[in-house]
């Protein structure tokens, strides 16, 4: 069933995938035409997306994996005359696979350039049992993870948003059901900070954080991604920040000592600035330079992702300001904190330019952890898995 979910999302009848040949499902390989060419997969693996798109690609190919220490085909590609006996083989009834088919391992099919980068996942084929469903579950909840992320998001979600996600899951709550939930808190934050109620707005807003996390790993475990969701959860991410710290700031007239009305100009100022060139930022360095993202260029990109001045960073800001009885200081503070992430994100992209010119197209490090000497650093503990 999930191997079936994986190919539709990436059928070209749903624009997704252009350069995947159409294809179509069937259980009865002597209803195939002989001019067709076939892809099997055994249903006993767990297969990673690109795996199945790159051999559904190609053409006169045997795809074999390692399973506990035993080499074994585990899915092919072949013309529609040489099926049934593949299919045998790959079951393990048949002797000998055809002359002329190439051997590909998950490794060897899929090229480092369509490595996820903000996560580095190599590229898996796992076998499933019934003493590793519970590891292969962990397993596919944390692709389901980015890497480059931040700090919030990384070390303190993802143990309760797998548990979340789970009870989703058993729930039959589909991922924009949780999104719309967000779409309301944010709202509901927005209000209670408006308002001066600081503490519960900001127990609202971590909520709405959280299912925010929870909202994209339930659509990517169960393969129920869609273009709205998609955008209905991006746009969410993108304009709320800003107005929950104006909201903040105007909550802070029934705060003493509040911040005078000249600070209070500066102060918004300087975060909705901040915050639009650090996002028109972002857009340019992905639109011009690097498709993988800013953050994934180098290692230092990768750790200033952790505690740049995103939503959850300057939560922390204004959760600690709250707890220290200064909310109007933690206001000033996540607006300073926005300047100086934009700046240093200016730069950055000023870098990415001229290296660009200079040394001609950038990749991501991530890319090439293996091969670059970053075994065994503090990045790769981090940053890939």
């Amino acid at each position: 069933q999930r191997i079936r979910k994986e190919l539709e999302a990436v059928s070209p009848s749903r624009g997704a995938a252009a350069d995947v040949p159409e294809f179509q499902f069937v259980d009865d390989l002597e209803r195939i035409p002989d001019d067709s060419t076939v892809t099997l997969f055994r249903g006993d693996y767990l297969y990673d997306i690109r795996v199945m798109t790159n051999l559904i690609r190609a053409s006169d190919t045997l795809l074999q994996v390692d399973t506990g220490g035993v080499t074994r085909a585990v899915a092919a590609r072949v013309e529609a005359g040489q099926a049934g006996l593949v299919k045998a083989c790959i079951q393990g009834t048949g002797r000998e696979f055809p002359d002329g088919l190439a051997v590909e391992t998950p490794n060897s099919l899929v090229p480092p350039s369509q490595i996820r980068l903000k996560k580095a996942q190599k590229p898996f084929v796992l076998q499933i049992t019934d003493t590793n469903v519970r590891n292969l579950e962990q397993f596919l909840f944390n692709t389901a993870y980015k890497g480059v992320t931040d700090l919030v998001t990384k070390w303190v979600w993802p143990a309760p948003s797998r548990e979340v996600t789970r009870l989703c899951v058993h729930l039959g709550l589909r991922p924009n059901h949780v999104t719309a939930f967000s779409w309301v808190l944010a709202v509901w934050a927005g209000i209670l900070f408006y308002q001066g109620e600081f503490a519960g707005g900001l127990v609202i807003g971590w909520l709405m954080t959280f299912l925010d996390t929870v909202d994209g790993k339930l659509a990517r475990v169960t393969v129920t991604s869609s273009p709205f969701g998609n955008y209905f959860d991006h746009v969410l991410d993108l304009i709320h920040p800003p107005f929950w710290y104006l909201a903040w700031g105007l909550g802070l007239e029934a705060f003493h000592p509040a911040l005078l009305p000249g600070d209070m100009s500066l102060t918004m100022t300087l975060i909705f600035v901040g915050y639009t060139a650090g996002r028109l930022v972002e857009g340019a360095f992905s639109q011009w330079i690097g498709s993988f993202g800013i953050y994934s260029w180098q290692p230092i990109d990768s750790f200033n992702r952790l505690i740049t001045a995103r939503r959850n960073p300057c939560l922390l800001i204004m959760t600690a300001g709250l707890m220290g009885g200064r909310p109007d200081l933690a206001l000033e503070i996540v607006a300073i904190w926005t300047l100086v992430s934009s700046l240093f994100l200016i730069i950055r992209l000023t870098m990415g330019f001229h290296a660009q010119k200079t040394e001609g197209p950038l990749q991501s490090w991530l890319i090439d952890i293996d091969t670059a000497g970053y075994d065994r650093t503090l990045a790769v503990r981090w940053f890939s898995q």
